[in-house]
């Protein structure tokens, strides 16, 4: 496992380590919640089949995460890096979910800071990828400083008709 790709990160709020096989049944019990991809394009991913080959895809990558509440230690969501180019100094983090439980408090900005600043000792640009219809992600995008940027601006710029794309080039505080 590369520390790179897959480090223990960790804060007041949050543990994030990487995903290992025997997090399936904690993780499928909070993503099992369909209000949790009502906005996402995966819509379906609350069920098993569409799960399984999510969790599966995560684990083969080699870039994935467990999401841990720091107080009762318990998985509360994931997400994963994906390099995107080496040359340019780019990083994506995404396919990130958390439990209702957690939503609208600190928790998403807290991992997805570590997340970043853990990103930009190593790349110049993080990347995020939000589908066009995710209200929630790109409001947050916005909480936590990420810029949106426009298609013609760079090669890894994905804002299409579906995709919008944010970066953050700066470490979060």
């Amino acid at each position: 496992m590369s520390s790179k790709l897959q480090p223990v990160l960790a804060n007041e709020t949050v543990h994030i380590r990487p995903l290992v096989q025997d997090d399936f049944e904690a993780l499928f019990r909070v993503a099992s919640d369909p209000l949790i991809w009502e906005q996402h394009q995966n819509s379906d991913r609350h069920t098993l089949a569409k799960f399984t080959e999510f969790f599966d895809q995560g684990i083969a990558g080699k870039a994935a995460f467990a999401i841990l509440d720091k107080k009762s230690n318990k998985i509360i969501g994931s997400s994963r890096y994906r390099v995107i180019s080496e040359i340019e100094g780019v990083i994506e983090i995404g396919w990130s979910f958390l439990g209702r439980s957690f939503w609208g408090g600190a928790y998403n900005k807290e991992f997805k800071k570590l997340l970043i600043n853990h990103a930009l000792q190593f790349y110049k640009h993080v990347v995020f990828y939000v589908h066009i219809n995710n209200y929630r992600s790109q409001g947050a995008m916005l909480k936590i400083g990420g810029r949106k940027m426009k298609e013609d601006s760079t090669s890894w710029v994905r804002s299409t008709n579906d995709t919008l794309t944010y970066v953050i080039d700066h470490a979060l505080h």
